[in-house]
């Protein structure tokens, strides 16, 4: 079984200039069928010029990629038979009611007005809208104007779906609703390509994740064998009070022999030997130090981020590396 059989995306070596700035520089990606691939990076780090050129929105230049067997470049009027895109920032009209905003979506793409009424008022009520099918969209909550734009992009029934940035401001209630939404979709065979800078949501939802920084892949494999690379556990400790954290963060530095991050009061170090624990109870017990948390856990997803770019995901700010925006 060759690779376009057993995958939906495949991308070798994408390279995207912008004048002097270099936004992809050699970027491989394999996506499975029906799975959802983690395309984790922060803001600037090439993941929206990657997404923009699977979506036939850009132009490589250089390298090849494919969607369904079909070459972005080449085929590029078949890939966008087989795909959807959700941006970051939701793309609807405010100023139709949620059902007009199907009917257009559908119409454009070659549906009878039925049909696009049909199927709209399907995914309306797929996405818990159809109480608010004909209120604009100009009043409709955050969550709910991304449920209609994710809504949108499934009128004409993807084989591929890419995700960019989707949960971006929503409250945790809504970012949840979109994740039961993301693996209902998964459920049914489609393929999802997901953008994120929000560790806990490529844990949760992809099967594999590919780590991307300055356009360039730094890491891939699942969530667990990323974890694996940082060091078998991470030790974490939090003073009581905060006026102990910098006698903590000497002793811990001392007995793991790095210095811990430091992020919310809470110390975290990667270690590989379990003795640092009891050894690191044993100097704050004679430090007389009390302790409000302390423990040793497998590394998150955040920490392997930091371990291989030195940075968290959240930690660069939008920049001139590529324009973050996906155009309407």
């Amino acid at each position: 079984m060759n690779e376009q059989t057993t995958h939906a995306i495949v991308a070798e070596g994408l390279i995207k200039r912008f004048g002097d700035t270099t936004a992809l520089d050699g970027v491989d990606l394999a996506v499975r069928r029906g799975t959802v691939l983690g395309l984790l990076g922060p803001n600037g780090a090439g993941k929206t010029t990657a997404v923009r050129i699977l979506a036939t929105l850009l132009k490589p230049d250089a390298g090849r990629a494919s969607v369904g067997g079909y070459d972005v470049v080449r085929d590029a009027h078949q890939v966008r038979r087989l795909i959807g895109l959700t941006g970051q920032y939701a793309s609807v009209d405010e100023t139709l009611t949620g059902i007009e905003n199907l009917i257009l979506i559908g119409r454009l793409l070659g549906l009878s007005r039925a049909e696009a009424r049909g199927r709209g008022r399907e995914l309306l009520a797929e996405f818990r809208l159809d109480d608010a099918a004909n209120k604009p969209a100009k009043a409709y909550s955050g969550g709910m104007r991304r449920r209609l734009d994710l809504a949108a992009s499934l009128v004409g029934r993807p084989q591929v779906l890419y995700l960019d940035e989707p949960t971006t401001g929503l409250d945790p209630r809504s970012r949840n609703e979109m994740w039961d939404i993301v693996r209902d979709l998964v459920s049914d065979g489609v393929t999802v390509l997901l953008t994120t800078q929000y560790l806990e949501e490529a844990d949760l939802l992809a099967e594999e994740i590919v780590v991307i920084d300055h356009g360039r892949v730094i890491a891939t494999g699942t969530p667990d064998e990323l974890k694996s690379r940082v060091g078998a556990q991470t030790l974490a400790v939090r003073p009581k009070h905060a006026v102990d954290a910098p006698i903590v963060q000497s002793i811990v530095a001392q007995v793991a022999g790095r210095a811990p991050e430091a992020q919310g009061g809470l110390l975290t170090v990667p270690v590989t030997d379990p003795a640092v624990l009891p050894a690191v109870v044993r100097r704050l017990d004679e430090a007389e130090v009390p302790i409000g948390e302390l423990a040793l856990r497998g590394s998150s997803l955040d920490e392997v981020f930091l371990a291989l770019t030195g940075h968290r995901a959240e930690d660069r700010t939008e920049d001139q590396n590529e324009p973050e925006r996906i155009p309407a």
